[in-house]
């Protein structure tokens, strides 16, 4: 059984689009990418460096499709993005289209099924980075180990969102946390079973 981590920078408000800069993903005339920038610091920096540890990993098709034309050419920077195995989760791209075959380590799954069989697998750990619709997918089917959330002070109102509707009602277990210089909360939480209920102070 392969554990399965999800990775996101997030707003207060749970928006998650186009972190990383003004170009990554203007798709639905989102206006703020590169939010992330302002609160890059020596402790968050840090944060980063360990996730980029080696790991195979788990795309949606649009974070794949970028991805792909960028990470080959930029891979000392993170060079288990290279070496790790990529799944797409994809019913578009084809295991012959240029881009999964141009980018090392490339295969494309197709269905929960497959998702599922991939989790029940010997191999590495599967990281999720990015991929919104992706992430709301895998949180219903309860296929979702791990969620390392980056939340920083600021709401954008629109934009691709981490959580969704249809999300399994589940509980998680808070394992690790700290507060960046710039205020980001970076925190783990890890699956812990069922939702339980109760009354507030009995």
């Amino acid at each position: 059984m392969r554990k399965i981590t999800v990775l996101s920078m997030i707003t207060l408000d749970g928006v998650m689009q186009a972190p990383g800069g003004p170009k990554e993903d203007p798709s639905g005339g989102f206006k703020y990418g590169g939010w992330v920038a302002p609160y890059s610091d020596k402790v968050y920096n840090k944060v980063i460096e360990k996730e980029l540890k080696p790991a195979d990993y788990l795309l949606g098709r649009k974070t794949f499709e970028m991805w792909a034309v960028y990470w080959p050419e930029h891979g000392d920077f993170w060079p288990g993005i290279n070496k790790g195995t990529k799944y797409v989760f994809s019913k578009r791209l084809k295991k012959s289209d240029p881009l999964v075959t141009g980018w090392k380590n490339s295969a494309v799954i197709k269905s929960v099924a497959d998702l599922k069989k991939l989790k029940s697998s010997k191999g590495p750990d599967i990281q999720v980075w990015g991929s919104s619709e992706l992430v709301q997918l895998l949180l219903k089917h309860d296929l979702v180990d791990e969620l390392r959330l980056k939340i920083h002070p600021l709401t954008l109102g629109k934009g691709k969102k981490l959580f969704g509707n249809e999300a399994i009602t589940a509980a998680f277990t808070l394992t690790g946390s700290i507060v960046t210089p710039g205020g980001v909360i970076i925190a783990s939480y890890k699956r812990a079973g069922n939702v339980k209920t109760g009354t507030a102070g009995a």
